[in-house]
């Protein structure tokens, strides 16, 4: 079990699963699938989404963008929605995160209902992402302070960078999974905010590495996985450090000064977070 955050910096959640090439699909199985969860996606849309191909041959690979029709069965309050394509379904879940325990169950109906729908085969892939935005009230950030994964600079490199974005993929499970970490910059006009991007994506990297009565316990794994790597890439004192930027309120921490910063929270925001004294005092 994860550490619980006042503050959870979830922009975006989505549980996805690839279904083998020999697994039956037609044009039928999108509708059949929306009329077992229209109780709790009653609205249905239709997108043209691009897609990344990649075709290997003699020449070499090659790379081309087309585009792949998707059906979106959305909640009442469209925060919540499954998308389907050829042999592919994903939950997605925006802000505000509700918490593991609400997300897990409706994947877990999603799935059991795509495989009484689907003679499911195979599984080609799983994954389990979450994207995290988190807003710093500066715009000079020393990322050493805020982050234990970022990108390393030299003594002899310029110190400034208008940009940034460092990946890694971790290998786990006896090679079974992989996680990416991509840590990015990105541009959202404020003069004096930083905004950062943690994007943590766990997936199946070898297909048949999971089995059809696995898929919920791996989809368990990946959760666990992703909070221990979240932690990872964060300082223990999270909630002082960084704070997600709501109601155009910038919160500013001085690392020598924790009762300040709590004194100013406690003004702005009403948030009960002890001192620095009281933490200490048990």
């Amino acid at each position: 079990m994860g550490r619980t955050y006042t503050h959870p910096p979830i922009v975006e959640a989505v549980c996805e699963f690839r279904l083998s090439p020999e697994t039956p699909w037609d044009l039928a199985i999108p509708g059949l699938l929306y009329e077992t969860l229209r109780d709790r996606f009653p609205h249905r849309e239709s997108r043209l989404l691009p897609e990344l191909g990649i075709e290997q041959s003699q020449a070499g690979i090659r790379q081309e963008i087309r585009t792949s029709e998707r059906i979106l069965f959305f909640a009442e309050d469209r925060r919540m929605f499954i998308q389907v394509g050829p042999r592919l379904v994903a939950v997605n879940c925006l802000k505000p995160y509700p918490t593991w325990m609400q997300f897990k169950p409706i994947i877990a109906q999603t799935w059991q209902r795509l495989i009484n729908t689907v003679a499911v085969k195979r599984i080609d892939r799983i994954g389990l992402r979450y994207i995290n935005q988190i807003n710093l009230a500066w715009n000079d950030v020393e990322l050493s302070q805020f982050f234990q994964f970022y990108p390393f600079l030299g003594p002899q490199l310029p110190q400034k960078m208008a940009s940034f974005a460092v990946v890694s993929e971790f290998v786990l499970r006896e090679m079974r999974d992989r996680c990416r970490v991509q840590l990015t910059s990105a541009e959202m006009g404020s003069p004096v905010i930083t905004t950062v991007l943690l994007d943590i994506d766990y997936f199946l990297a070898q297909p048949n590495g999971g089995t059809i009565a696995e898929a919920l316990d791996w989809v368990e794994t990946a959760h666990n996985e992703i909070e221990i790597v979240f932690e990872g890439c964060i300082p223990i004192n999270y909630e002082l450090c960084l704070m997600s930027i709501s109601n155009d309120v910038a919160f500013r921490y001085n690392p020598f000064n924790g009762d300040h910063f709590t004194t100013a929270c406690k003004q702005l925001v009403g948030v009960s977070y002890p001192s620095v004294n009281e933490r200490a005092d048990g």
